[in-house]
């Protein structure tokens, strides 16, 4: 297999090393990175500066721009033949629920699935994980099901870990995204000039959180794996919205 790995925690990650290492034993993998940490980045393109790809002594290519812009890069201009797969991570700290809005992990996964490849997205839900080679373990799992039982064109994979040694992981579970309260205020405070600036507050607690979900089945020490897909249609209400709109057309 021709493997494209990416993150958003940029190229110097542990959690990146980590599933070069685990990608190896699949094919060959062509790492693309951020030159930097691009953590919710989201799904960013950088147009109006160029972008600098570096190969760097590890043979990680670092690149002056977001996630996307990572993949994106590596399939179109930086590599000879187009991948099989994308995957990104491991991101340091988990990608539950309303995460995925603003994770540039879950980003690059779907330029990569935007792109037709198959894709995952993978996260340790620590950032300071102990148990990297748990994680490692569940995309190795997950890639050889996906190899003995590819999944329909459309699907992306967000796979959730807990940090814990693997005889305490208690399985794998298909979930759906749970939803968290709304984020906390920003922080207002003042830089050594006096200017004001804020920092963006913590995303909130959970809210949807009860069985099914994805919070659910990590904090039972379960791997969660849930299904994305780009399309952001509400495809039930379409019929209706037409109804409601039919007042207002001319």
């Amino acid at each position: 297999m021709q493997i494209l790995v990416s993150n958003d925690d940029g190229y110097l990650s542990p959690g990146l090393h980590t599933l070069v290492a685990a990608m190896r034993g699949f094919g060959t993998v062509t790492v693309v990175a951020p030159d930097r940490d691009r953590s919710g980045a989201s799904n960013s393109l950088t147009l109006e500066n160029p972008l600098r790809a570096t190969l760097t002594e590890s043979g990680y290519y670092k690149v002056n721009g977001t996630p996307t812009d990572c993949v994106h890069l590596g399939i179109t201009g930086l590599m000879d033949a187009e991948p099989d797969m994308v995957v990104s991570g491991i991101n340091l700290g988990a990608n539950l629920g309303d995460d995925v809005i603003y994770s540039g992990t879950v980003a690059a996964a779907m330029e990569g699935r935007h792109l037709g490849l198959p894709a995952l997205a993978v996260s340790i839900c620590s950032f300071t994980p102990t148990h990297l080679e748990t994680a490692a373990w569940a995309v190795e799992t997950i890639v050889h099901k996906l190899q003995a039982e590819p999944l329909p064109a459309e699907v992306i994979l967000n796979i959730n870990i807990p940090d814990l040694p693997l005889e305490k992981i208690h399985g794998f579970r298909a979930t759906r995204l749970g939803h968290r309260h709304k984020a906390e205020p920003a922080t207002r405070t003042m830089d050594p000039r006096g200017q004001t600036i804020f920092w963006v507050g913590p995303p909130g607690p959970e809210q949807d959180a009860g069985e099914g979900t994805d919070f659910h089945a990590v904090n039972q020490g379960c791997i969660s794996v849930t299904p994305l897909q780009i399309d952001l249609t509400r495809h039930g209400q379409v019929a209706s919205m037409q109804g409601w709109l039919a007042d207002v057309m001319p």
